[in-house]
This record gives structure tokens, sequence and C-alpha cells, in this order.
């Protein structure tokens, strides 16, 4: 089967450095590409981001599909501290609730959340801002996760960069 040897983007146009070969076997009616039909996915835009390592299916070629079916894309403001330096898009992280400076401790409000994570991402984007100190992180994750991950209020939450699939 093929597989992703590095991220890619959306639009990105597969190159024979982007795939490796894996030594698995599949059924006939999965989505995966087989590793004898390389030369057929050369040349064409991927629709979605996908990190390192994924197995590359066929629904994954093609128009752009931001965010892919099932995923929702959100955007946090994140302070130094709070995400590695080094984060860029591919990258899978683990989102994380803190306590924020200025959140209140008596209360417990973000003990309240109807889920507090953490949560499984990818990152699809990431954007410098040089008025507060902050950076714009996007992440890709199922649009359930990405709706709790919206309503955490700003400074209370961290990335931590994972393997993919890792927790």
């Amino acid at each position: 089967m093929l597989s992703l040897a590095r991220p890619v983007t959306v639009g990105h146009v597969l190159t024979p450095q982007d795939l490796r070969q894996v030594p698995l076997s599949a059924d006939s009616g999965t989505d995966v590409v087989p590793a004898s039909q390389a030369s057929s996915v050369l040349g064409q835009p991927v629709a979605y981001s996908l990190p390192s390592g994924t197995l590359l299916p066929r629904s994954a070629l093609g128009h752009p599909q931001v965010p892919p079916p099932g995923q929702g894309t959100v955007a946090v403001a994140v302070k130094a501290g709070q995400v590695p330096p080094d984060i860029a898009p591919g990258t899978t992280v683990s989102v994380i609730v803190t306590s924020g400076a200025g959140a209140s401790s008596s209360t417990g409000s973000t003990q309240s959340t109807p889920s507090s994570g953490p949560w499984s991402a990818v990152v699809t984007s990431v954007a410098p801002q040089t008025n507060d100190q902050s950076t714009v992180v996007s992440l890709q994750l199922p649009t359930v996760n990405a709706r709790q991950v919206a309503a955490i209020p700003p400074g209370q939450l961290a990335l931590v960069a994972v393997p993919p699939g890792g927790q």
C-alpha cells in the first residue's frame, strides 16, 4: 500500500518524495491506493491535509475538500508556552484544557465543560500575530470536537505535539 512519507497540505501535488510503500494487504473494498498504482497518483492534488504516515486513500485525491467530511477546522490563539515553537502544518497535536491565567480557581468553570479533552488534532496552518504576541493555529479534528475546542475561552488551552495517532 502507499502511505505518505511526509505531511501534505490541501492542494499539494503529489511527487515521488511524498510517497512510500508499506507492506500491508487490504480488502478489495478499501479506499487505500496499492503500491502498484503509485504512478496513477503522481501529479494529482490532495483534497485535504494529511499527516505523515497516513495510508493514502483515493478519496484524498482531487479538488480541495476543506475540511473533509466529518471534520471541522477551528482556529485557536496561543501564546508562547502554550504551543511548541516549531509547530507546523501536518503536526499532530493533543489539545489540552488548562486553567488559564485569568481563570478563577474557585468557580471550577474549566472543570464543568461538557468534555474537557484532550482532543487529537492535525495542524492545518500557523499564522504568527505581532499585535499581542499570540499565534493563531488552525486545527482539523472531528466536527463535534472542533465545536468543543472552539468553546474554550482564550488562554485556557495548550497544544502538545504528539506522534500521529498518539494521545
